[in-house]
């Protein structure tokens, strides 16, 4: 009989036993005491919800725009590397489960599947993950390929200037599964990065981050594309409940990005667990607006949420 399961985090059990301890530590896993992974998730926990109560919340509507372009929900998909490690269909999948929602789904660099493979799956909105590299010959490819195949923005990562010591890949020797390659760097024009495959270029491709990235680099990729780059705030990390969303935009996110709970599911039962895993959080984040009196998105204020920071003497903002 098939595991029911009733809420996202569940899926991260049935990838463990389903998935090689590889793969799914290098999902599961972060860097050094992964203090920062285990505190995105708790910090959550720590936000006190305020419901309201005696107010008409028979219509809901849960719509919001991404730089114009209307979505069902603010709870996107955030890239996630090699997803065919975690199923054969990999990105292909989560991209058809991303459109079925009408939600973005963004394409990491790194995926096993290429931007025009992913854009094959037929219509959606598709976002494209960015790392700028010390050759930007190579980064200008990468942003040409993105645009011609109908992703609509650039989701540039300005966090990395070096990839985290991830000690668990270290322990387990971390390398690409036969068969399974950087998809995206494929047929372009390498330069030096042309002295490895597979694997090998994997490791390479992330020794290749330039860590002299600044605001400079963000004009000159502007520059070369007309698709936007990425400044309006949204969250990633720890999302694992609809009640997370809800505070997320309390504090003044314009929406939230899942990617564990993505892969997990990925992982568990393909597209159809990436799509369930959508479908729990769309129903979560509903309940809370109904239970917090909220009908649009609009209505979620600051005075939905108590903090830390409130508890420590900041005055409650009036009801």
């Amino acid at each position: 009989m098939a595991e029911t399961v009733t809420n996202v985090s569940e899926y991260q059990a049935i990838a463990k036993r389903k998935l090689p301890k590889m793969a799914y530590d290098y999902y599961a896993s972060g860097a050094e005491d992964e203090w920062t992974l285990k505190e995105n998730r708790e910090a959550f926990s720590r936000i006190l919800f305020r419901p309201r109560i005696l107010i008409d919340v028979s219509t809901i509507d849960m719509t919001t725009s991404v730089l114009g372009i209307k979505i069902s929900m603010p709870i996107m998909i955030s890239p996630t590397a090699f997803q065919k490690m975690a199923h054969p269909e990999g990105e292909y999948a989560t991209a058809r489960a991303a459109s079925a929602a009408g939600t973005v789904m963004t394409l990491s660099s790194w995926a096993t599947s290429s931007v025009e493979e992913v854009a094959s799956t037929g219509p959606g909105i598709r976002f494209f993950q960015l790392y700028v590299y010390k050759d930007r010959k190579v980064v200008e490819q990468l942003v040409r390929r993105a645009e011609k195949a109908g992703f609509k923005a650039i989701a540039l990562t300005v966090d990395t200037p070096r990839l985290g010591r991830r000690e668990a890949d270290i322990k387990n020797r971390f390398v690409l599964p036969p068969g399974l390659t950087l998809k995206n760097f494929e047929g372009l024009n390498l330069g030096t990065m042309d002295q490895a495959n597979d694997s090998g270029l994997a490791s390479y491709v992330a020794g290749q981050i330039d860590r002299t990235l600044s605001w400079k680099d963000v004009k000159w990729l502007q520059s070369i594309t007309t698709m936007p780059i990425l400044v309006t705030v949204y969250l990633d990390g720890g999302v694992r409940r609809g009640t997370d969303v809800f505070k997320a935009l309390a504090l003044g996110a314009s929406g939230v990005f899942i990617g564990r709970p993505v892969v997990f599911a990925l992982a568990a039962e393909g597209e159809a667990g990436v799509r369930n895993v959508l479908r729990m959080m769309r129903e979560e984040f509903e309940l809370t607006m109904a239970l917090g009196g909220c009908t649009k998105l609009s209505d979620i204020t600051r005075n939905h949420i108590f903090t830390e920071g409130d508890r420590l003497g900041r005055p409650l903002p009036r009801m």
